[in-house]
């Protein structure tokens, strides 16, 4: 055996010895919210496909068609072989939404994060940050090599006083937040940072991986208050209720020029296929014509916390905590057992001693599907209503 071998032999004896070991398990999603995992089928209350629109008929025939018309990758980064015209059509329909001047596209959310926000900041300049924001926006910041200051999550007053002790001493400052945090399904006070971050002359953005196509009639976190809150950078994806794959940033169009033009994980990574641009575009027009769609998870997720006596989910996330890893991984048994596919969530993705059951809601779901896997929940003692 190699030292090599020995050495992960050894790191996943003790993930194990944790119960924090991970394995990828053979799943097939079959259609909107139904998958397959051992031959036996399940209801997926697991998935970030918030508006089921990986399996409009709509959606894979752009995705075929984009196909046959320009090939089945990009051939390399965007900066080299140029957009294909799907592109442009994206990025003006994005930046509309958003109601900024331009959008880029890159290929995932985390990408986006970690590309975005070292164009924007360096050692000589501060982030301030939620301290649950995304493992991908904590990475962004340790790239830009600016300061980093983490306030409590959702805590204003926090930020407040980091930005009042530490802001002068900077040439820039970015506050970074998220408009539905992950895996809490909680809200960040966007209105209030906002205004903080006009006070201290920092620039405020947003991930709203989870927010977008869901909230705000589909445009975001950001819209469910009129006026908007005002937002320097809009970060969201194409992965989750788009359905497709990738991510974007949304912002004044002498910004994206200097995102296209720095921005290492866009200038350095190939180009997204084709059809997953159509697909994105696809599943825009199937949320422009189809409004109720969006509300339909959030509606969803509050039948659910209302059956079980549970406070009224704020996003299409409801977490039900359970603290150790062990019992998370047991209670996501007990239900893959009685036909619910809910993934148990172990640090680091979470703080140690919060492990939990992440359960989602889909548009494609049915009053049924959600009755059924709260009475479930209950069955197996996580609830007590």
């Amino acid at each position: 055996m190699s030292t090599l071998d020995e050495f992960a032999d050894a790191k996943l004896d003790q993930l194990e010895a944790r119960r924090l070991r991970r394995t990828l398990r053979e799943t097939w999603r079959t259609e909107r919210v139904r998958a397959e995992r051992d031959g036996r089928a399940l209801v997926s209350f697991c998935c970030n496909d918030y508006l089921g629109l990986s399996h409009h008929a709509d959606v894979k025939r752009a995705a075929i068609a984009a196909t046959e018309a320009f090939g089945a990758g990009a051939g390399a980064s965007r900066l080299v072989t140029g957009n294909h015209p799907l592109y442009r059509d994206l990025e003006t329909r994005l930046a509309r939404l958003k109601g900024a001047e331009r959008a880029c596209v890159f290929g995932s959310g985390y990408l986006a994060n970690i590309g975005v926000i070292p164009s924007l900041a360096g050692a000589d300049d501060l982030i301030v940050m939620d301290a649950l924001s995304h493992a991908s926006t904590h990475a962004g910041a340790r790239l830009a090599g600016a300061r980093v200051e983490a306030f409590a999550h959702n805590d204003t007053d926090h930020c407040r006083h980091i930005l009042r002790e530490a802001r002068a001493g900077h040439r820039r400052c970015l506050v970074l937040t998220e408009g539905v945090f992950s895996m809490d399904g909680d809200r960040a006070p966007l209105a209030a940072l906002a205004e903080l971050a006009a006070e201290y002359d920092a620039w405020l953005m947003v991930d709203d991986a989870h927010g977008f196509g869901v909230l705000g009639a589909g445009r975001g976190a950001s819209f469910e208050t009129d006026p908007a809150p005002a937002i320097a950078l809009h970060m969201g994806t194409l992965s989750k209720a788009l359905g497709a794959y990738g991510g974007f940033v949304a912002a004044s169009a002498r910004v994206i020029e200097l995102i296209e033009t720095r921005a290492r994980s866009l200038i350095y990574s190939t180009g997204l296929p084709p059809a997953v641009i159509a697909s994105a575009l696809a599943a825009l027009d199937v949320i422009a014509a189809e409004p109720e769609r969006c509300a339909r998870p959030l509606a969803h997720a509050r039948a659910f916390t209302a059956r079980l006596d549970l406070a009224p989910a704020a996003s299409q996330i409801v977490p039900l905590l359970v603290g150790e890893a062990e019992r998370a991984l047991m209670a996501s048994a007990a239900l893959e057992d009685r036909g619910y596919l809910v993934t148990a969530i172990r640090p680091p993705t979470v703080p140690d001693g919060t492990a939990r059951l992440r359960v989602t809601f889909s548009a494609e779901h049915t009053a049924d599907d959600v009755a059924g896997l709260a009475d479930a929940v209950r069955e197996i003692g996580l609830a007590d209503g």
